[in-house]
């Protein structure tokens, strides 16, 4: 810690987005403005960079009846400052101090566009360090650690974060969702009070929001600035949207913490998760922030994403060396770089009521070992993975008969079942030691290279110890070390977080895991808007997308090869289908889609992700746009019968807009199939040549489609 004090006001900017700090007094930090780049001077004293005449712009009058003097609103905001919104740190010491005031003693700018504040609260004995940066791609984020420094235990309630918006925020955008319908999209006013969305799963939830996004009337994924949050949390949390009569607009967040579940003893400190925000005019820049900072971190995952197989849909629990490899050649066959063996491999798993936590191969169906599969996939030249669920156990199972106590339980009876198992409680250090063993075992064993590590149960009434305490704060943290340390003695190791297929999906989790599975619904129809909301978060190669069969296993809906396969293009590709069952020209034509994804990931998987405000909400249309705006790929997808036809003319954004491209029809979906008696000129020719301006403004003629039908079209720079 520096003894140099910062300055009063600090501006922090990077990547188009500006953060305006008031440090100035004892109280804690006030965030003055957050969104839009200020520019290199944006005080207006002597032509100079004064950002006092900011601060002074922007302070209220007092009005009647409200204290004497403003109220600042804190980063934690704090009741004794005259705050009377949601607070900041909820807690006591056996019902005394329950409102803290707290008074910094140090402040530091550590790196660029970085703040640490320490801070203390005699009365209350609580110290507080916060931390806020303003990252290279123009995400802030912030945490805060607070530590017990008095004599007798705390109880913590809450301890949550805020980000001010300006009063034109006036519409409110968040996601909901069930299983097989993650992240659906609800939209309303951003009205006086608080809008509040609370997760009690113990898990990220099927219905998370993802990202709650406050913005202004109307916006869209191109245009209106928005400003959204992300609690990088994987258990219970709650963000919320505040507007008070006093002028003030928030969005905030933090850990949701059940009765009791944290109680700091002497010495003790407690931390915060990651609240990230993202500023953007429209979703796709607010959005691209995210990709950007995860595509910059260093762990973030390196080479080409490799297409995958995995057995689920194609087998079930019907485990034959036989069928396995018959599947493993056609996986091969077509493309496919990884096979993923699914559940039913480990002892007494015939179905899914039986044997979850004996993590055994079952010599049953496998008396030689996986080592027969494993050596004839690795044969064909596909990497191995292996499906797992360490975090669950069946009632019906060795380990639960053995061990019944390491079952998440409050005092004295058991949660409901669900897919009939229980959660094991990894903050046990027998039960998590007896995990760690089992999966260091099986990954060293074979060698393993990618573990589809799944999570299919909320933890409903989840107690711990013999008193039956709170237990999802410890379990979350447990599960991260147990990652963590997998991660530490099998570096090349790949996770993937899949939970009921998208009910895992966070900031936290990807710090350990490569991929997310996106949804258990391989349908291509309901995955074009679950992966079109989950790209608010994450870019398209941390979103697991697979081709699965002609009828959808999940809904029964029926979709042609092309729509399945164009629909899962963008993303990590994969493969859930019984190949072996698959016609010669499936394969062949499946072959030539995964091809064509190959020779396209470089820009599939690092490019900006682009979605066109299109009038008609029957046609979907997204894209991917180089870095360097040189090639594009964008795909038009008609979700149902529009109302008008023939179709009008689509925007392709992102491009530069002094630059020419050639925009033609993309192989292999270049195929029309639609009510239309005559030819679209510009497509049947080849393709046209226009300025980037113009394909955003004007656009070109969109195909007239069939329902559930896409195609793909490439944009390429020409000339200088």
């Amino acid at each position: 810690m520096t003894t140099d004090r910062p300055p009063a006001l600090l501006h922090f900017r990077a990547a188009g987005t500006s953060v305006l700090v008031d440090c100035s007094g004892t109280r804690l930090p006030r965030i003055l403005h957050w969104g839009a780049d200020l520019g290199e001077h944006p005080g207006a004293a002597s032509g100079g960079d004064d950002l006092a005449a900011l601060a002074v712009a922007g302070l209220a009058q007092l009005v009647t009846s409200v204290p004497d003097v403003p109220v600042p609103v804190a980063v934690l905001p704090e009741q004794s400052a005259g705050w009377l919104g949601t607070p900041g740190l909820s807690g006591h010491r056996a019902g005394a101090g329950f409102s803290p005031s707290f008074t910094v003693r140090a402040l530091d700018t550590p790196a660029p566009r970085q703040l640490t504040v320490q801070a203390h609260d005699a009365r209350t004995g609580l110290g507080l360090r916060l931390e806020l940066e303003l990252t290279p791609s123009g995400l802030v984020r912030q945490r805060a650690a607070l530590t017990n420094d008095g004599d007798t235990p705390y109880t913590l309630d809450a301890l949550q974060l805020t980000l001010p918006v300006p009063a034109h925020a006036t519409e409110l955008l968040d996601l909901t969702g069930r299983h097989l319908r993650e992240r659906s999209p609800q939209r309303h006013a951003f009205t006086l009070g608080t809008h509040l969305r609370e997760n009690r799963r113990g898990r990220t939830g099927l219905d998370a929001t993802l990202v709650h996004v406050a913005g202004e009337q109307g916006f869209g994924f191109r245009g209106g600035e928005v400003w959204g949050v992300h609690i990088a949390w994987s258990g219970n949390h709650r963000s919320f949207a505040e507007r008070t009569n006093s002028g003030v607009s928030l969005l905030g967040g933090g850990e949701l913490l059940l009765p009791g579940e944290v109680v700091l003893e002497p010495g003790a400190t407690y931390r915060t998760p990651w609240l990230l925000g993202s500023y953007g005019r429209g979703l796709d820049e607010m959005a691209g922030r995210f990709h950007t900072h995860l595509r910059q971190r260093p762990h973030h995952p390196a080479g080409p994403r490799p297409v995958t197989l995995n057995t689920w849909e194609a087998v079930y629990f019907r485990h034959e060396l036989t069928t396995l490899t018959a599947l493993a050649d056609a996986a091969a066959e077509v493309g496919a770089e990884r096979f993923v063996l699914d559940d039913g491999w480990f002892r007494g798993r015939r179905d899914d009521r039986a044997g979850l936590g004996d993590w055994w191969v079952d010599p049953a169906v496998w008396p030689k070992g996986l080592h027969p599969l494993v050596r004839h996939v690795r044969s064909r030249g596909l990497q191995f993975g292996l499906w797992v669920e360490p975090e669950m156990v069946n009632p019906d199972s060795d380990l639960a008969r053995a061990h019944p106590e390491w079952i998440l339980s409050a005092a004295g009876r058991m949660p409901p079942e669900a897919r009939h198992q229980q959660v094991l409680n990894l903050a046990d250090p027998d039960a998590y030691a007896h995990v760690l063993d089992r999966l260091d075992s099986l990954v060293g064993e074979y060698a393993i290279d990618y573990l589809k590590w799944d999570h299919n149960r909320d933890l409903v009434d989840a107690g711990a110890g013999s008193r039956g305490s709170a237990g999802v704060h410890a379990q979350t943290n447990a599960v991260y070390a147990l990652m963590d340390e997998l991660r530490r003695r099998h570096p090349a190791l790949e996770i993937e977080s899949c939970s009921s297929g998208g009910a895992r999906v966070d900031l936290g989790i990807l710090e350990r895991a490569d991929r997310v599975w996106t949804s258990d619904c391989n349908d291509a129809l309901e995955r074009q808007r679950i992966q079109r909301w989950t790209g608010l978060l994450l870019p398209p190669e941390l979103m697991g997308a697979h081709v699965g069969p002609p009828v959808t296993h999940t809904t029964g809906r029926t979709h042609g090869l092309d729509f399945r396969a164009g629909t899962a293009f963008f993303g990590h590709l994969g493969i859930e289908w019984d190949l072996t069952r698959a016609t010669a020209e499936e394969r062949s034509r499946l072959a030539e889609w995964i091809a064509a994804h190959k020779r396209l990931r470089p820009l599939l998987h690092t490019g900006t992700v682009v979605h066109a405000d299109h009038p008609d909400p029957a046609l979907l249309v997204h894209g991917v746009v180089a870095p360097d705006r040189s090639h594009a790929v964008y795909a038009l997808a008609q979700t149902a019968t529009s109302v008008q036809a023939p179709a009008g003319r689509v925007r392709l954004p992102g491009l530069a807009g002094d630059a020419h491209y050639a925009v033609g029809p993309l192989a292999p979906g270049d195929v029309l199939q639609g009510p239309v008696t005559g030819p679209l000129t510009w497509w049947d020719s080849g393709g046209v040549e226009l300025s980037g301006r113009a394909l955003d403004v004007l656009g070109v003629q969109a195909p007239t489609l069939d329902p559930e039908r896409l195609v793909l079209i490439e944009a390429r720079r020409v000339g200088p």
